[in-house]
């Protein structure tokens, strides 16, 4: 096999995808004989990215994949510089002139649009906002309102059942999570007795998984509640579902449409329900000065359509809730410098290789996850994803087609040229070591207790910090 060439490269994102490109990259690099320097920037001041701040604080076991994510960043192959936000701290164009390579790992954080009458009355939401609230990111509001009884959440992806479920739990259920104190003391306030999930299509073309669905249904004093409308077609049907996934599905939903209300039991009146609705595509939202009700369509399956596809009926249901949540997907942002699909929500890339107006590569930028392909698979893809992407940079690199660096300094000369607070993998371990002390000294005993002010972060990194090498 050839040798690699020297190299240096910038990742901006420090989520699994641009972790997992790092460690791909590093692994590959060295195995050829040769050596690569890597740099990792992220506009936050910790790592992680979506791990973080993007799934729900009662996942323990997908929060699990951070375990891997230390490990590759604490090997010493890939150098994190937090709280650096490229395109404002730092131009595009000034990495090039640093690195051999720029790969973009900057994901997909905006809430998709909902274009419906009414989107925009107070009290309608983004999912993804009220996710970052509830994971603690620095950047969210501290506060969230809770005021609404009766709730709507639009979609039938993982995302749309994390609200659900966060929106529908006790809070005291929550206490020996890593939810910072300020979520929880909001969700001890909450009001809550009813959350109403849609889906535009059937019961089994939804996109959330089993496992995400089981979840849902063993939450503490809280009922599903089931429509046999919604059922009535796979009722009548003779053939099983298709995929072993499905089937799965399917006995999930019959054991809920069968089994007694339990949550009055175990909550007394505190008893909360989450209604799963199919069939039911959003038409608009009423109200005059704040959200009172969602109007909708049935809809009906096409039949004989493979693919799930649904019709209109031209009946018209107008549920009141008095707030909705928009959960129908995440859309990406630009990055300043690079060049930007604003209908995808991507970097326009042929394979991870950035492609200009033109369609043709620009030399020595690239793309990984979902800036790459958009926001959708599931965490894990991010590695194959990232595979793609690193083969074909050190394809470019062989044949030279990378950038040419014109500035042999380390680039820390020029965060410190610009007084920039940036935080590193030191400061990160002082940041984790300080969210854990609070976790084992809290009157609930929890793994760590989220610091949510950026300016904290920043300082307690900062501080803990080792010198960095």
């Amino acid at each position: 096999m050839s040798t690699a060439p020297d190299l240096r490269v910038a990742i901006v994102g420090a989520g699994p995808a641009g972790i997992y490109a790092g460690n791909i990259l590093a692994n590959a690099v060295r195995e050829e004989g040769g050596t690569v320097a890597i740099d990792l920037f992220d506009s936050l001041p910790a790592p992680y990215g979506l791990i973080r701040y993007g799934v729900a604080p009662d996942h323990p076991r997908i929060k699990g994949i951070v375990t891997s994510l230390h490990e590759m960043l604490d090997a010493g192959s890939i150098r994190f510089l937090g709280n650096v936000e490229v395109g404002r701290d730092v131009s595009l164009e000034e990495l090039h002139a640093r690195y051999d390579a720029v790969i973009l790992a900057t994901g997909a954080i905006r809430d998709a649009e909902l274009a419906i009458p009414g989107i925009e009355l107070p009290g309608s939401h983004g999912a993804a906002d009220f996710v970052a609230w509830f994971d603690g990111h620095p950047d969210a509001p501290r506060t969230w309102p809770l005021t609404a009884r009766e709730v709507a959440v639009i979609g039938n992806g993982n995302v749309a059942l994390d609200v659900a479920r966060v929106l529908a739990k006790h809070a005291e259920d929550l206490r020996t999570t890593e939810v910072a104190d300020n979520v929880l003391a909001g969700l001890e306030a909450s009001v809550v007795t009813d959350v109403h999930v849609f889906g535009r299509r059937g019961p089994l073309d939804v996109k959330f998984t089993p496992i995400e669905l089981r979840e849902l249904g063993e939450v503490p004093g809280v009922d599903i509640v089931l429509a046999d409308e919604d059922f009535a077609a796979l009722d009548a049907a003779t053939a099983t579902p298709g995929n072993n996934q499905l089937k799965v599905i399917r006995r999930i939903f019959d054991a809920w449409r069968t089994r007694e209300p339990e949550a009055a039991h175990t909550h007394a009146d505190r008893a909360r329900r989450v209604h799963l609705h199919f069939f039911h595509a959003p038409v608009s939202v009423l109200g005059e000065t704040g959200v009172e009700a969602v109007r909708f369509e049935r809809t009906a399956p096409v039949a004989g359509d493979p693919n799930g596809a649904v019709r209109g009926t031209g009946e018209l249901r107008d549920i009141p809730v008095q707030a909705v949540y928009r959960a129908v997907g995440y859309h990406g942002s630009p990055v300043v410098g690079a060049p930007f699909d604003d209908v995808r929500g991507v970097v326009p890339n042929a394979g991870g290789r950035v492609e200009d107006a033109a369609g043709e590569p620009i030399g020595g930028l690239y793309a990984t996850g979902w800036i790459k392909r958009g926001p959708v698979g599931l965490i894990g893809h991010t590695k194959s994803d990232a595979l793609e992407t690193i083969t074909h940079l050190l394809a470019d690199a062989r044949a030279g087609l990378l950038s040419t660096p014109t500035v042999h300094t380390d680039v820390r000369a020029l965060l410190d040229e610009r007084a920039l607070d940036y935080t590193t993998w030191e400061g990160w371990l002082a940041l984790d070591a300080h969210e854990r002390a609070l976790g084992a000294g809290h009157a609930h005993t929890r793994d760590r207790v989220k610091v949510v002010p950026r300016e904290e972060q920043v300082d307690i990194s900062r501080a803990g910090a080792l010198t960095p090498s």
